[in-house]
C-alpha cells in the first residue's frame, strides 16, 4: 500500500511539474484576450450641447483595452451605425498581421452597417501606452480609446513602480457634426472649422463656458507616484501639456521605454503617446491645482486657440473637509507658436539604448529617400467659386508634390493577389522632381499631382526617410505616422536639409524610437527603420485636415524567401468593397 502511494504521489507530482510549466510556458508566450466593440450611436452633451455621436459600446472616449506583451488580442467590432467603420491599433507593429491594421481602403475595405469584422494580431516586443481610433473619414473624433500594453508578467518597470497609472487621452468636442465639416471643406477647397473644445478623457473642464462639472479630477495621496498615460486624439493639434507647482518624468513615447528626465511641460502631437511620472508633494498641500492642455500652432490657418482644464486634487487627512476654499494654482504653458521649446524638447528624448532594451539602429542604409511634405493647391474645378488660397484654387498637401488619391480597393489586398492595376502605381518620387528653395519663398506654381502612387521596396531594406517641411502657404509641423513599423528618430533641424553636412550630425547610438514624429515646422527630420513586415503599410499626417488634403502615401513591403517573411492570406471575414 505504501508503495503504491508512493508511486501515487510520484506520478502526481510529475504531472503538476508538467502543468505548472505549462503555465510558466503560456505566461511567456501571452494570452489571448476578447473584446467585442458594438458600434452604435450615443446621445452626449457637452458644452451645453447634446448630440447623437458614434462610439465604441456606447462610451466616450472608447473603451480601455489592457493586454501584456506578447498577448494576442482579437476584438469583434460589429457595425451598428450607417456610416462605414475601420478601427486602427495606433502603433501596433501588426507583424505579419497587416489585415488587421485598419486604415480604410489601405489595408481593408470598411465595416459596412450590420457587418462585423474580428480584427486578431498578437503584441510583439512592445510595452507602453498606445490607443486605437476609426480610421475613415473624420470619425476618429469620437471614435478612440487608450491601450494599455504592460510589460510581461514579472517584468518590472525600467523606473520606480507607480503607485497607480492613469491614462489621460486628449481630444476635441464638436458642436458640429464632423462628417459635415470636412464634407463641406472638400466641397469648398477652403480650411474646414474648428473644434469648440478640447478635453481631457472627453471632459472640457471649468474654463469652458456651461462645463465646471464636465471637469476631469484626478484625486491623488501625498508621497506617491503616479504613472500618467498620455495620448492625443485630437484631429487638428499638437498640445502642450503641463500641471501646476509639479515636475514630470518620461520614461516612454510610443510604447518604448526612454532615459528619463524632468520636464515642466510636454509637447504631444496627434498620434503620439507619453508616459511621464507625476510625484505627488509630500504632505498635504493645501491647495488645488490645474492641469491643462492647450495648441501649439504654427500654420497660418484657424484653429482652436482655446485650453482644457482638469483638476490636480490632494485627498485630505480628515475625508469630510471641503476642497472648495483651497487656494487654486494654474500652470504657465509656452507661448503657442514656440517653436524652439518644442526643438529642444523633442532632443531630450533618448532611447534606453541598454543591453536589455537596446536601439537597434540601422547602420547601413539600403535605400534613401528624400519627402517634402507640405500644402500646395489644386485648380477650382470650372464654374465654381472656391474658398482655397484665391477663390480659384483648392487646399492641398502633398509629398514630393504627389497629393494621395484614396483608391476604392484595398491595396493591401490588391497587391497580396497582385492586381494592382488600376488601382495603384509604385512610381511615387523618391525625391522632388523639381528642387527649390523648400523653407524659403515659396515657388509662383504650387499645384499639385494628383494619383495613387506608393513605394515598393524588397523585404528587410534598410531604409533612411528625410521628411523636409516646405513653407508654400506657410511652415508648419507635420506629425508624420507610419503604419506597421517603429523607426529612430536620427536627425533633425530647421531650414533645408544638407544632404553634406547633416548626416554627419545624426545620433546614432540612442535615438529616441518611434510611431509618429512632427515635422518640425521650417525644418527636416530623418528618421531610419527596417522594412522587416511584409504588406502594405500607410504613412499620413496626423492632423486629419491634411490627411484629407492627400499628404499621405503608402509603402509596399513586398514578401521575403522564408516562410515567416510572408504575408499569410487574409482572414474569411475580410471586409468587401
Amino acid at each position: 500500500m505504501a508503495t503504491s502511494y508512493r508511486l501515487f504521489f510520484l506520478l502526481f507530482s510529475f504531472v503538476c511539474s508538467i502543468l505548472s510549466n505549462n503555465v510558466v510556458n503560456a505566461a511567456d508566450t501571452g494570452i489571448t484576450r476578447h473584446y467585442k466593440f458594438d458600434i452604435k450611436l450615443q446621445n452626449v452633451t457637452r458644452l451645453c450641447h447634446t448630440k447623437s455621436i458614434v462610439t465604441v459600446n456606447g462610451e466616450f472616449p472608447g473603451p480601455r483595452i489592457v493586454a501584456r506583451e506578447g498577448d494576442r488580442l482579437v476584438i469583434k467590432v460589429v457595425n451598428h451605425v450607417q456610416n462605414n467603420i475601420t478601427i486602427h491599433w495606433h502603433g501596433i507593429r501588426q507583424i505579419r498581421s497587416g489585415w488587421a491594421d485598419g486604415p480604410a481602403y489601405i489595408a481593408q475595405c470598411p465595416i459596412q452597417t450590420g457587418q462585423t469584422y474580428v480584427y486578431n494580431f498578437t503584441v510583439v516586443g512592445q510595452r507602453g501606452t498606445l490607443w486605437w481610433h476609426a480610421h475613415i473619414s473624420w470619425l476618429r473624433s469620437t471614435l478612440y480609446g487608450p491601450m494599455v500594453i504592460l510589460p510581461k508578467r514579472g517584468v518590472p518597470y525600467p523606473f520606480p513602480q507607480p503607485y497607480k497609472e492613469v491614462p489621460l487621452i486628449f481630444g476635441e468636442w464638436w458642436n458640429a457634426d464632423t462628417e459635415a465639416v470636412i464634407n463641406q471643406a472638400t466641397k469648398t477647397g477652403g480650411g474646414p472649422n474648428v473644434s469648440d473644445a478640447y478635453t481631457i478623457n472627453g471632459l472640457p473642464g471649468l474654463l469652458y463656458n456651461c462645463s465646471a462639472k464636465d471637469t476631469f479630477r484626478l484625486s491623488v495621496k501625498p508621497g506617491k507616484t503616479y504613472l500618467l498615460r498620455l495620448i492625443n486624439a485630437a484631429l487638428n493639434d499638437d498640445l502642450f501639456f503641463s500641471i501646476a507647482n509639479h515636475t514630470l518624468t518620461t520614461v516612454d513615447v510610443d510604447a518604448v521605454y526612454v532615459k528619463p528626465f524632468e520636464t515642466e511641460t510636454i509637447i504631444i502631437t496627434p498620434g503620439q503617446t507619453t508616459n511621464v511620472l507625476l510625484k505627488t508633494k509630500p504632505n498635504y498641500p493645501g491647495a488645488t491645482f490645474l492641469m491643462m492642455a492647450r495648441p501649439y500652432a504654427t500654420g497660418s490657418g484657424t484653429f482652436d486657440n482655446s485650453t482644457v482644464a482638469g483638476m490636480l486634487e490632494y485627498q485630505h487627512p480628515k475625508p469630510s473637509t471641503s476642497i472648495k476654499n483651497l487656494p487654486l494654482f494654474k500652470p504657465t504653458l509656452p507661448a503657442l507658436n514656440d517653436t524652439s521649446f518644442v526643438a529642444n524638447f523633442t532632443n531630450k528624448l533618448r532611447s534606453l539604448a541598454n543591453v536589455k532594451y537596446p536601439a537597434n539602429v540601422p547602420r547601413n542604409v539600403d535605400k534613401h529617400f528624400f519627402f517634402t511634405v507640405g500644402l500646395g493647391t489644386n485648380p477650382c474645378p470650372k464654374n465654381h467659386t472656391c474658398q482655397g488660397p484665391t477663390n480659384t484654387t483648392m487646399f492641398a498637401a502633398a509629398i514630393n508634390n504627389v497629393s494621395f488619391i484614396m483608391p476604392t480597393k484595398a491595396l493591401l489586398q490588391s497587391h497580396f493577389s497582385r492586381q494592382s492595376n488600376g488601382v495603384f502605381t509604385t512610381n511615387l518620387p523618391t525625391s522632388p522632381l523639381i528642387p527649390f528653395n523648400y523653407t524659403g519663398t515659396p515657388p509662383n506654381n504650387t499645384n499639385v499631382i494628383d494619383g495613387t502612387k506608393v513605394v515598393s521596396i524588397p523585404f528587410n531594406t534598410s531604409v533612411e526617410l528625410v521628411m523636409q517641411g516646405t513653407s508654400i502657404l506657410g511652415a508648419e509641423s507635420h506629425p508624420l505616422h507610419l503604419h506597421g513599423f517603429n523607426f529612430f528618430v536620427v536627425g533633425q533641424g530647421f531650414g533645408n536639409f544638407d544632404s553634406k553636412k547633416d548626416p554627419a550630425k545624426y545620433n546614432l547610438v540612442d535615438p529616441v524610437e518611434r510611431n509618429t514624429v512632427g515635422v518640425p515646422a521650417g525644418g527636416w527630420v530623418a528618421i531610419r527603420f527596417h522594412a522587416d513586415n511584409p504588406g502594405v503599410w500607410f504613412m499620413h499626417c496626423h492632423l486629419e485636415v491634411h490627411t484629407s488634403w492627400g499628404l499621405k502615401m503608402a509603402w509596399v513591403v513586398e514578401d521575403g524567401k522564408l516562410p515567416n517573411q510572408k504575408l499569410p492570406p487574409p482572414p474569411a471575414d475580410y471586409p468587401k468593397c
